[in-house]
């Protein structure tokens, strides 16, 4: 497999997940091309996704997904999307980050089907979470990585050995501690305002 379609394939996978979780990468046959890659898109119906021209796309965008420019116009317009957002991400990340990308993308091609589905489905879950909870999930994720190798395969452990009510009980007391950290922190310097003589 050449760099330009590693890179590709990267791409499909950082449009349709955040950097933990890689999604799938679509079958390489697909339909075949009904308009090619210049054709305009039709218009969106209310709340469905919006087609993107691949005139729109950026030259080193077109670039990067040549392998599927006589095809662009038959993608749907959601897969349309997804690929112009994961090839700007691709196309912005330092040679580190595109290094770290490529072996997420191994890690992924090595999991099972049955592993994949999880990892969407506690994603979905993720993303359904409001947003303070995602935020205090990430950050528990930043500490827990900060911890010491030994000590995160004792966590790991214990986790792996909790029965599902167990699992429950250790999540909401990280949450109860969370929430009580959380509620120490000052919102804003507290400084005192000098009284104005009466």
């Amino acid at each position: 497999m050449t760099n330009r379609r590693k890179a590709l394939m990267i791409a499909l996978l950082l449009a349709a997940a955040p950097p933990c979780v890689l999604a799938q990468v679509p079958p390489a046959g697909g339909q075949p091309p009904v308009a090619g890659p210049q054709a305009s898109p039709a218009p969106a119906a209310a709340g469905t996704p919006a087609p993107v021209a691949w005139a729109s796309l950026s030259p080193r965008q077109q670039r990067l997904l040549g392998p599927v420019a006589n095809r662009w116009g038959s993608l749907p317009p959601a897969r349309q999307q997804a690929l112009a957002r994961g090839s700007e991400r691709w196309l912005n990340m330092s040679p580190q980050q595109r290094s770290m990308a490529r072996q997420r993308f191994q890690q992924w091609r090595q999991l099972t089907p049955q592993q994949r589905q999880t990892l969407r489905r506690r994603w979905q879950t993720f993303k359904s979470l409001p947003p303070q909870q995602q935020q205090a999930i990430r950050q528990s994720y930043r500490a827990f990585q900060q911890l010491p190798p030994w000590r995160r395969r004792m966590l790991r452990q214990q986790w792996q050995r909790a029965t599902p009510a167990q699992r429950h009980l250790m999540m909401q007391r990280a949450w109860q501690m969370r929430q009580r950290q959380m509620m120490r922190m000052p919102r804003f310097p507290m400084t005192r305002t000098p009284r104005r003589p009466r």
